[in-house]
Order: C-alpha cells, then structure tokens, then sequence
C-alpha cells in the first residue's frame, strides 16, 4: 500500500465545489467569490445562500432566506428544557453538541432523506444552533431568553438575544463579517467528520453533530479562547514581546499563530486585524489590539509565523462583550452554513468514504502460543 502522509495531510479525499484553498498564495473562495470580496460586500445570509446554492442570492430568494431563518429560531421545548436544566458551569460545547443532536428527536422530517427534507433541516439548523448558544448563555446567568427581532439581521440578532441590547451599525457589521469568514474552510477536521457521517446516508443531525464533535477539540476549535486568555495576561505590547520571545524560545506553541493549510498570512486575518483595532477604538480595549499587534509582528520576524483567523477574533469577539467560552460555539454557529452545504453536497453524488490505513504492525502469520506456553 502506498504511504500516505500523517493526518492525511495533502491527500484528496472528496471532490468539491463548495471551497478552495490555495495555501501558498493565501487565497480563500467560497463558490468561485474570494473571501476578501465577501468580507467586503456580502452579508452573512448572502453567504448561507452562496453556499447552499451556488451562486449569490436575488433579492426575493435572499428575503425568503432572512424569512426563514427568523421563522425556525424558536427551539422544541424538550430543547430549551435541556439548556435551562443543564449545570451552570457545563462546558458550552458540551450542551451544543448535546442540544443539536436533540433537535432531531422533535423534527418529523429527522428520518426524511429526500432533497427537499434536507435542505429544510439545514435551513432549522442554521437558525436554531444561535438560538441554542445564546439561551444557554441566558439561562446559566439567571436571566430569561430574549426573543429575537424579526427587523434584525442574523449577525445583528445573534447579538441581541445574547445580551438583550441591540447593538450598533459597526458592531453589527463586524459580527456579520466575522461570521462570513469563519463560515467554510474546505476539509478541516469538523467538515470531514460531517461528510464521513453523511456518506453512510445517515441523518444531517448526526452528521453535524459529528462535526461540532470535532471542533471542540482544542487542536481544531478553541484557539481564540487560547488568544484571548494569553492576552489578558499582558500588560503592554513590549510585554508582548517578551511574552511570545519566551514561548517560542521553548518551543510553546503561540495560539492563532500559524496554520495547516496557509503558508501566508491568512486572507481572513487582514479583516478581523481592522475590525479589532475599531472595535477596540470603541470599547475601549484597543490595549488587545496592540498586543496582539505586537505579538503577530514577532512572530513573523522571528519564525515567518502569520496569524490565522483565529488571532484577531478573539480581540474582536472580546470588544463585542462575547464571553469567552462562547468563542468556539460561534464558531460552530457560523460554520453551520459550511457543514451543512458540504453534507448535501455528499448526499448529492454520495459514495462510502471509506480510505486505507498503512499497515505497520508485525508480519502476518505469527504462530498461536497456547496460554500455559505464554
């Protein structure tokens, strides 16, 4: 058998429309668009419908699309009963994975595999996942779940229901962008978990439930938190500095710096950087923009280490009042629109994915020792 490499690094593993990756000139393009083009002009409900569908929404489809995903926030009750019982201090990736798996005990069309049923659990899905994290939040705080505004957009009710204070234009603009660049990333480890699950033809409950599986785990999801919290342990940015002087000098590995894929900085980066330096210009916490400042250029210098997406989001998640232990259930929030159009994808043109391990045991063919001989 040929050998592969390690994590399958490099090898191609499903044949896709949805995304591409060109790691050495830092390009990013969700359906043909790049991402620096999105960041710049979609909305977050553009890029659902770019996603799903394969090309930009017209004005009626994208107001049918805002429509429903206002429609399908409400959760089940057994859900909504769930977050308000679960422990205070629970893990918010542990009751997201939980809760999504739940919603398909409660949808009738759980079991349904035709296209049409599909397309109308990604649509509940997508709405009903920010309905989820931000009930959660409520509820362990001891406060009542704020019913979204149909008026508002989904980045902007997100943060609504979360805190129960609309928020301004450029706080809106920031998430809905932010939501836009954490939306598809090709096959990571979440993705593929998705379509592995899928191509047995099971439910796209169980699929995503898969990937939220993935993603908690801290090699993959997680790395803003680790930002945020190296952050807050800085005072300045010369601190900054010597912080990641020190890490590196004993090979710790610096989080959001680096990625798998790009060998440049990540077009995403570019982005959230601005976004954190206004947010922070406005909340009052630019002092995370300039260390992280100061800790990217470091980095750089030092090891040609670029910051990944993660970097900046977490100093803008931060500004927006975002707790921390919600950074990566956002993350899933946003990805939804990317799990979900990678497993109708699958079931398009669906086919086992079922690959090969490079056998590097003992020969075949060892002797039987009987247990008194052993």
């Amino acid at each position: 058998m040929a050998a592969t490499g390690a994590g399958l690094e490099g090898i191609i593993a499903a044949e896709s429309r949805i995304c591409f990756i060109d790691g050495e000139a830092g390009i990013l393009s969700y359906q043909g668009y790049d991402i620096r083009t999105l960041g710049e002009k979609a909305s977050f409900e553009e890029v659902v419908f770019l996603l799903w569908n394969g090309r930009l929404p017209k004005q009626p489809e994208l107001d049918q699309l805002k429509a429903a995903l206002v429609a399908h926030r409400e959760l089940p009750g057994p859900v909504e009963a769930f977050l308000k019982s679960a422990p205070k201090g629970a893990v918010p990736m542990t009751v997201l994975r939980t809760a999504v798996s739940m919603l398909a005990l409660y949808d009738p069309q759980a079991q349904d595999m035709s296209p049409e049923a599909n397309r109308a659990k990604a649509l509940k899905l997508m709405a009903q996942t920010a309905t989820i994290v931000s009930s959660f939040d409520r509820f362990r705080n001891g406060n009542s779940v704020v019913p979204g505004d149909p008026k508002l957009n989904f980045a902007a009710n997100f943060l609504y229901t979360l805190s129960g204070k609309k928020p301004d234009h450029v706080m809106e603009r920031a998430f809905d962008v932010a939501l836009v660049l954490h939306a598809e990333h090709e096959l990571n480890a979440s993705t593929f978990a998705a379509r592995v699950v899928a191509a047995t033809l099971s439910d796209i409950y169980s699929a995503v439930t898969a990937a939220i599986g993935a993603l908690k785990g801290p090699l993959h999801g997680g790395a803003n938190e680790d930002v945020i919290k190296l952050l807050l342990t800085i005072q300045t940015p010369e601190e900054a500095v010597a912080k990641a002087k020190d890490m590196l000098a004993n090979k710790i590995k610096i989080p959001g710096l680096g990625h798998r894929v790009y060998h440049t900085l990540d077009p995403r980066a570019a982005f959230l950087k601005d976004m954190a330096k206004e947010l922070g210009e406005r909340t009052g916490h630019v002092d995370l923009y300039k260390k992280s400042n100061a800790i990217q250029q470091y980095g750089k210098e030092a090891k040609n280490l670029n910051a990944n997406v993660d970097f900046f989001s977490a100093s803008t998640y931060y500004s927006l009042g975002i707790p921390i232990d919600l950074f990566t259930p956002i993350f899933a929030v946003s990805r939804m629109s990317g799990w979900t159009a990678h497993v109708l994808e699958q079931y398009h043109n669906n086919r086992l994915i079922r690959p090969r391990a490079e056998y590097m045991g003992e020969a075949p063919g060892k002797p039987w020792v009987d247990i008194k001989d052993r």
